[in-house]
């Protein structure tokens, strides 16, 4: 796997908040990154017993090959893969060396490649990139079940509320962070000071 894999735990006021990080260097690895996603989910499930759906270990499968794979092809040395249980959901980030942030285009149905933070941002509950003295960090988090308050819903809503499908997607920065949505609903979510 990973260079180093690391399982901790920070202490939270319930207990133990579960927590992974791996090292990944190469891009064969991507395929042992997803591998460590499953891997945690399912401990998670196993033995801290949270619910994890289908949809929300597809997404984070997804959403962790999506972040490694750009990693490791735009920036020079190896990226640091974290997860983190957080409030019924899964954190999911990734760091590089790479200081640029990505810029995310308008989504264009005939551009071939380069959809990969769209479908990221699309799946999430929320997503920020940051800048850290030294590259980057992006962080997308996804929910552990479907219903009110998934991921799921909050797409639900985006469609309502017509953020895709009327060009308002925003993709606006903030000082150090980007924010996927330009709804007043869910910028209060992403696009929350500097964490």
């Amino acid at each position: 796997m990973g260079q180093a894999v690391e399982k901790e735990g920070r202490r939270a006021a319930a207990g133990v908040v579960p927590s992974v990080a791996a090292a990944f260097e190469a891009d064969a690895e991507i395929g042992q990154a997803r591998d460590l996603a499953r891997s945690f989910l399912t401990d998670v499930q196993a033995v801290h017993g949270l619910p994890v759906s289908e949809r929300a270990m597809g997404m984070v499968l997804l959403v962790v090959s999506e972040l490694v794979t750009n990693a490791r092809r735009y920036a020079p040395g190896p990226c640091l893969l974290s997860l983190e249980v957080d409030e019924g959901a899964v954190k999911v980030t990734v760091r590089d060396s790479e200081p640029e942030l990505p810029s995310v285009g308008a989504p264009d149905a005939e551009r071939i490649g380069q959809h990969g933070l769209e479908i990221v941002m699309t799946v999430c509950r929320s997503f920020a990139m940051h800048r850290e003295p030294v590259g980057k960090r992006i962080t997308a988090t996804v929910a552990f079940a479907d219903g009110p308050g998934s991921d799921r819903h909050e797409t639900a809503h985006h469609q309502r509320e017509g953020c895709f499908r009327q060009g308002r997607t925003g993709y606006g920065t903030m000082g150090n962070m980007s924010c996927h949505c330009s709804c007043a609903r869910q910028r209060s979510r992403a696009c929350t000071n500097n964490r």
